[in-house]
């Protein structure tokens, strides 16, 4: 179950996925994708992990799709690990990609991890305004309406971590939408020094959105 908030007098819909949807755009935006994290790894010698988690993540991303039938999608930047991860993608996975852009309006963000051009169709951007709303990759601070990524924000619940978004009057943040991505607690101080002292942390959990204060100190979190 999607949770539902007017934000900037846009209704918006956070689901449990981590994505975003804006019904009266038709537009579906997710965050930090890191498509080939584990191609990327191995590359540089780093952790061995299963290479599946860009099967992971575009199997997610096509439901939101079907379900949404979103026609314009924003990818708010790090939708690859590094520059180098598109191409050494798996080939089915490729065109797996390559289907799920076709005939839709398709927008890459650039990333910190990704900021030069990919060799992919879509329309590559610094940032996306769709008024009132700005889409980037990372906050800023003295920004309104704005929509970013970057932190990956998690927190706890019941002793069980989940990935969440983060709202306040100005901003609001997406989880990472990709497997095997790491996150950062919602009481760190690149957060919360960030974030409106009312803030909401909206949590992604099996099935279903759930709404609490942002957590904003570790014994709090829990």
């Amino acid at each position: 179950m999607h949770h539902s908030l007017t934000f900037h007098t846009e209704t918006l819909h956070c689901l449990p996925s981590g994505a975003l949807f804006w019904p009266a755009q038709g537009l579906l935006c997710v965050s930090d994708l890191h498509l080939g994290k584990s191609e990327r790894l191995a590359r540089r010698g780093g952790t061995l992990l299963p290479p599946y988690e860009t099967r992971a993540t575009l199997s997610r991303l096509e439901a939101d799709l079907t379900a949404t039938d979103a026609t314009t999608i924003i990818c708010l930047g790090d939708s690859f690990d590094d520059s180098a991860a598109l191409d050494g993608l798996d080939e089915t996975d490729r065109l797996w990609l390559i289907r799920l852009i076709a005939g839709r309006n398709w927008v890459w963000v650039a990333g910190n991890h990704d900021a030069g051009p990919l060799n992919i169709a879509g329309t590559h951007l610094a940032q996306v305004k769709r008024p009132p709303l700005t889409f980037r990759h990372i906050a800023e601070p003295n920004e309104m309406a704005e929509i970013s990524g970057h932190y990956h924000p998690k927190l706890r619940l019941a002793g069980q971590a989940h990935r969440c978004f983060l709202v306040d009057a100005k901003r609001m943040i997406l989880p990472a939408y990709g497997a095997y991505t790491g996150g950062l607690w919602s009481f760190d101080p690149a957060l919360s020094g960030l974030m409106a002292p009312d803030s909401i942390a909206l949590a992604c959990t099996a099935g279903r959105v759930l709404a609490v204060p942002m957590p904003r100190s570790s014994t709090k979190a829990r």
